[in-house]
């Protein structure tokens, strides 16, 4: 059985580092690389970020907000279009990553003040079944270190694609295959 008060704090520990690791991860990218894509169908890192910007308050905070308030339904939501119908790729990287960051301290202020025990409450989502607020907290910090991953792909895929015709590869398997659309 988890234990609602130590999964909270390790939770809030862990969603206050991701504002830092961007900093320092994407501080400084160029605007090619803000906007490059490492295969067609994958998200460029300014796509990455209103992602995680959006996701911020519409769904993680959100539902967490519904539990906690005893809700029994979450507002439908749909990231995929937008990232289309919000032009993300267009989106000011800089803005994007400031308002991340604002999004993301509301975040942990609001969840300094939830008490544990009511992170028990569930609402059925329609697809995924029964979920509590401990289920959504584990999630969020999955899609934290999630999305992560996927920056550090990226930029590698980037990088690599950057420095052609030098042989990059040799630093390991760069991932995502290698494309002539961009």
């Amino acid at each position: 059985m988890v234990d609602p008060a130590m999964l909270l704090a390790s939770a809030r520990t862990e969603l206050a580092r991701l504002p830092r690791i961007l900093d320092g991860l994407l501080g400084d990218l160029d605007a090619a690389t803000w906007r490059g894509r490492p295969a067609p169908a994958e998200w460029s890192p300014v796509e990455i970020v209103c992602h995680l910007r959006d996701e911020e308050a519409e769904d993680f905070g959100a539902r967490v907000r519904v539990v906690v308030e005893g809700g029994d339904r979450f507002a439908a939501i749909d990231p995929e279009r937008w990232a289309v119908e919000r032009r993300y790729r267009d989106a000011d990287p800089s803005t994007a990553l400031t308002t991340f960051g604002e999004r993301r301290a509301a975040s942990l202020a609001f969840l300094a003040g939830v008490a544990p025990e009511v992170l028990r409450h569930a609402v059925t989502h329609p697809r995924l079944g029964t979920l509590s607020g401990l289920d959504l907290l584990a999630a969020w910090v999955t899609h934290d270190r999630l999305h992560l991953a996927q920056l550090a792909a990226t930029l590698a895929r980037l990088g690599a694609r950057r420095w052609t015709p030098l042989r990059a590869e040799y630093a390991g398997p760069i991932p995502y295959r290698e494309s002539p659309v961009q």
